[in-house]
């Protein structure tokens, strides 16, 4: 019985680390989307610029000027980056949920063998 009770310990403490994990990638996740939709803003606003257009980075305190094609350059490498990392937190975030889903059944299981063990202890008394 102590050995069930332990095992349902065990298990439940790895299904809320599981879960704290899974919240922090939801997390990171969001915020790759807003970069996204930000960087994907800015390519709209290049595109809408004419070839002669002036286009200033902010680098710290500084603006520079800097060509329209490296900009573009640059929001499409961003962009793809960003892409990139959302597929790999989202793989994280689908193997937590598959990881979690595993848990709670074993966490299912090592319940009812608690239970039983518990009616057939009343049942010995």
């Amino acid at each position: 019985m102590a050995d069930t009770q332990q095992r349902l310990q065990g298990l439940s403490e790895q299904f809320q680390k599981l879960q704290t994990d899974l919240q922090n990638n939801i997390q990171s996740r969001q915020k790759l989307e807003s970069q996204q939709q930000e960087n994907k803003g800015v390519q709209k606003e290049f595109a809408s610029l004419d070839d002669n257009s002036t286009i200033y980075k902010l680098v710290g305190p500084v603006l520079l000027k800097q060509d329209k094609a490296e900009a573009i350059l640059g929001v499409d490498g961003r962009l793809e980056l960003i892409g990139n990392q959302i597929k790999e937190v989202e793989k994280q975030i689908k193997e937590a949920q598959d990881k979690s889903e595993e848990l709670k059944a074993q966490i299912i299981q090592a319940q009812t063998e608690a239970q039983e063990h518990g009616a057939q202890a009343q049942v010995a008394a």
